[in-house]
């Protein structure tokens, strides 16, 4: 299954049901009009989905073409993002070069923040840059949508609250993180709004790709159109069934919560990167400086996770302004 949400004159937009192909949509009716209906009362609007999908199996009269469907993200708002850094050399790298110490907890407890939730970009919205001095850059992750989950869940029962899956720019101002940090507070002005590829999709569109509660697939990156990164998801240390269990240790997660993989990110550096920050500091462990800077007015980023030759997401496609 995956669905997709079209602009229209609300800040939720109209959901859609979309083919494996990304060619064709049917719109889904009320009371399932929005994401947010739909993962409220995920049961009823499965069902919903599967008498529609007939109608896209059949390329129907009520099916309408995307190709140039003005797309917002796939859940444009919701109740709660909560980004967990579940790729360990991700937060090796990152902290090296802030000059920060490492978790002690490290591979026994996932790291996790609270970011906005209730205004996220379209694939192909800019990143707005207020000032190139903060350090923007780009990391790519990918997410899950969960339906209602209770306080104090099993990492064994929270698999099963999972309905979908997102891919996403989780977007950062790096050179505001360190004094946010010291507060020990956490993030909140480094941490503007993230960005969704077009499409969310069931676990089940990922096949033998979906095991363990993790996605075994490689996101590819693009920066001013050439090769970043090819990175795996093959190293994520903590799964999304843990993620989960640990953001709801102590309180509900209402349906529409988003919890995220955190940066992908491999030990080999052949694969490249999926942010900035990684290949900075891997240049500054092997020169002594760090010689790419991060994102200036103009420049692109683009993302897309392929199974095989087909893209499963759509492709994820900013520029800075």
């Amino acid at each position: 299954m995956k669905l997709a949400t079209v602009k229209n004159d609300t800040p939720d937009g109209q959901l859609v049901l979309v083919s494996h192909d990304h060619s064709l949509g049917v719109v889904v009716p009320e009371p399932y009009a929005t994401m947010a209906a739909a993962i409220a009362d995920w049961g009823n609007a499965k069902a919903v989905f599967e008498s529609l999908s007939a109608g896209l199996q059949e390329q129907s009269a009520d099916c309408i073409k995307l190709e140039d469907a003005m797309f917002m993200a796939p859940l444009p708002r919701t109740w709660a993002w909560l980004d967990g850094s579940a790729f360990i050399h991700h937060i090796v790298l990152i902290r090296k070069a802030r000059n920060a110490p490492l978790p002690e907890e490290l591979y026994e407890r996932p790291l996790m923040y609270q970011g906005i939730s209730d205004q996220s970009l379209g694939p192909f919205d800019d990143i707005k840059l207020i000032d190139e001095s903060y350090g923007l850059d780009f990391e790519g992750e990918v997410s899950v949508i969960v339906d209602d989950v209770p306080a104090g869940i099993s990492e064994t029962d929270a698999a099963g609250h999972i309905k979908l899956l997102v891919l996403m720019n989780d977007v950062s101002l790096r050179n505001l993180i360190p004094a946010e940090v010291k507060t020990g507070f956490g993030f909140i002005q480094s941490k503007p709004k993230s960005a969704y590829a077009p499409f969310a999709v069931s676990p089940d569109e990922l096949g033998s790709a979906w095991k363990d509660s993790k996605v075994h697939l490689a996101l590819s990156t693009r920066y001013n159109n050439e090769f970043f990164g090819h990175v795996n998801g093959d190293e994520m240390y903590f799964s999304f069934s843990q993620l989960i269990a640990h953001a709801a240790k102590t309180r509900d997660l209402s349906a529409g919560t988003i919890i995220g993989s955190g940066t992908f990110s491999n030990e080999s550096e052949d694969s490249g990167f999926s942010c900035i920050a990684e290949q900075r500091m891997i240049e500054k462990i092997e020169t002594g400086e760090m010689k790419t800077p991060f994102m200036k007015i103009g420049d692109r980023v683009e993302m897309e996770m392929l199974n095989g030759d087909q893209s499963i997401f759509g492709k994820i496609n900013q520029i800075v302004s």
